[in-house]
């Protein structure tokens, strides 16, 4: 055993750095970087050219939850509060109602349209419902786009705080699936829950993470990283274990950090940057990897159905009536419609239902999967061409860029 340490080693740096390689050649090309991580997941597993076989959703659900608890980690220390504050209303009216809506519209999309179970199509309506942080911050950055009217600030918050809801609003589906009897009054209730349980200990988390980093005094400067993947971790575990949103306290616990003055922030700030995008490497092969592409054709016409309702119906809707407050034209409204980019965390939603065994789980993954990749392909090869187009491009200086602070 010990003498395959050599060549596992040998072929997971090949890997990573293959990953980051294409990642530069794509975008050159246009194209998505995590759409090539996919594709060259896919292209590792079983139905292709590496032949490597693997189908346990279970561990790759374990694998992709600790992922998304780094990203959304990284994605709250590197959000600036007063950056974020003229367009938090906005932001967060997307990510809880905005959510949703998406999940009910395309719910009843494909129950009316593909007769679906009502149940089934409102499961899947909420696995697709969120935008991916991943799927936005990487798209944003490559392309370099800087909006006017902060729209980029908006959608990328957005992308940051939609993943609870439709994390709570698919656990909540599963669970009525495997339980019919369940009452809409305890899924009301459990959703409410889980949001201000998640809200109030990713608040407590963060305050005294905050006191505990600048307290504890280390001589060993590198040890700051590794208490702040202690502290999500921690904020993960704890609130999903007293009945709160993991990641919704994950995310409120690192904005606290990131916006407070700690103990070689820039440093780990920083660090957490660079582990964010090695978990959205990892998270992506690792998904592509599991799919078997002869699956998916099957479920290529159903996709591509949802994913016109979606796109074309029940994004539109949620933005136009979570923004009618708002002071956002046409314009602005068409173009944060059009960037509800889908990424890994739908696919890892969608594990959900193969995990707990639910009849037609795997053609819901492909589902999700097929729809994911329609997505990334054909939204985030095409946002910077729509910003173009309705002249929301801001001229700026290189070094400024989103939500990047000086520290």
């Amino acid at each position: 055993m010990l003498s395959l340490i050599p060549e596992m080693l040998l072929i997971a740096g090949i890997i990573l750095l293959v990953s980051v390689i294409l990642s530069k050649l794509s975008s050159h090309a246009g194209i998505p970087v995590l759409l090539v991580f996919l594709v060259l997941g896919m292209f590792m597993g079983s139905e292709g050219p590496v032949g490597i076989y693997f189908d346990n959703y279970t561990y790759v659900q374990y694998i992709c939850v600790f992922a998304l608890t780094i990203i959304l980690f990284s994605g709250g220390l590197d959000t600036d509060i007063k950056e974020a504050k003229p367009i938090a209303k906005s932001g967060i009216a997307l990510g809880t109602i905005g959510v949703l809506i998406t999940a009910i519209t395309t719910g009843l999309f494909i129950h009316f349209i593909l007769g679906f179970d009502l149940i089934a199509s409102l499961l899947i309506g909420s696995i697709i419902s969120s935008t991916d942080v991943s799927a936005v911050i990487s798209i944003f950055r490559t392309n370099k786009l800087k909006l006017k009217h902060r729209l980029e600030h908006l959608i990328e918050f957005e992308s940051a705080v939609n993943d609870p809801m439709a994390n709570i609003l698919t656990l909540s589906f599963v669970h009525l699936m495997l339980h019919p009897k369940t009452s809409i009054f305890e899924i009301i209730l459990s959703l409410i829950q889980a949001l201000v349980i998640g809200t109030i200990f990713g608040f407590i988390s963060g305050k005294l993470s905050v006191k505990f980093i600048n307290k504890i005094n280390l001589e060993t400067k590198g040890l700051y990283p590794v208490i702040l993947i202690a502290i999500a971790l921690l904020s993960f575990s704890v609130s999903e274990i007293v009945g709160g949103s993991g990641f919704l306290a994950v995310y409120i616990s690192s904005l606290l950090i990131g916006n407070s003055a700690i103990v070689s922030k820039k440093a780990m700030v920083s660090f957490f940057d660079g582990l964010a995008w090695l978990m959205q490497i990892i998270m992506f092969i690792i998904l592509g990897l599991v799919v078997f592409p002869s699956e998916l054709i099957p479920s290529a016409l159903t996709s591509l159905i949802i994913a016109v309702g979606l796109i074309l119906i029940a994004r539109p809707l949620a933005v136009y009536l979570c923004m009618l407050p708002s002071n956002y034209n046409f314009k602005e409204k068409l173009f944060i419609s059009w960037t509800g980019i889908k990424g890994a965390v739908p696919i890892v939603f969608a594990t959900y239902p193969l995990v707990a065994g639910i009849k037609n789980s795997l053609f819901i993954f492909n589902i999700v999967f097929f729809i994911t990749i329609i997505s990334i392909l054909l939204q985030g090869s095409t946002i910077k061409i729509l910003a173009k187009k309705l002249k929301l491009i801001q001229e700026t200086d290189p070094g400024e860029f989103l939500f990047k602070k000086n520290d």
